[in-house]
């Protein structure tokens, strides 16, 4: 029988609190209940397992994460949004690490499939990129380039991995300008008719 107060929603916002608190990868079934005051018994009426907690914990975040993003594209185009996109990206990855580190977990594309937040990201990913005029395959690569410059420079950003004196937001800031070179004058796949 669920525990009186607890619910699914409820147990899922606090350990992604717990993980910007202490770390993703910190964040136990165990830790989560002493958090709460209860036994760890009591919260597999609201998850089954740790698996199960990390990747509610996953869609928690990316619907946050998305959300944020697009409010910050909302009517804009090209670079304009390229740089909103970025920009909500980066603040979301710094101001929430646990729950940033939560949405690169990988999980079952079935699942994935079936969430709202993951289909709406792709949604705002792709129809930002296809201002550029990428079709696929293009577009994927695109997209694995975002991503993997987004979260590389969090990444470095976050540990003070960063060790010259220029200002970091101003590479940001020419990291961006950079991508959007690249993506205004992508290199696009040739069609094999053979």
């Amino acid at each position: 029988m669920p525990r009186a107060g607890l619910t699914t929603d409820r147990v899922v916002a606090a350990a992604a609190d717990l993980a910007d608190e202490v770390g993703f990868e910190n964040v136990t079934v165990s830790a989560l209940a002493r958090r709460f005051g209860v036994k760890d018994a009591s919260l597999y009426s609201h998850v089954r397992n740790l698996n199960d907690l990390r990747t509610r914990m996953a869609f928690l975040a990316g619907g946050e994460m998305i959300d944020r993003i697009a409010t910050a594209v909302a009517g804009r185009a090209g670079k304009d949004a390229l740089a909103a996109f970025a920009g909500a990206y980066r603040a979301y990855a710094l101001e929430h690490p646990g729950r940033y580190a939560a949405t690169q977990i990988r999980v079952d594309q079935a699942l994935v499939a079936e969430s709202p937040a993951l289909r709406r990201t792709a949604e705002i990913t792709y129809g930002m990129l296809r201002a550029y005029g990428l079709t696929e395959p293009d577009l994927t690569d695109a997209v694995r380039l975002l991503r993997s410059t987004f979260h590389g420079y969090c990444a470095l950003e976050a540990t003070g991995g960063f060790g010259a004196p220029r200002d970091v937001r101003r590479s940001w800031d020419r990291a961006i300008e950079a991508l959007h070179v690249a993506l205004t004058h992508w290199p696009h796949e040739e069609k094999n008719d053979g």
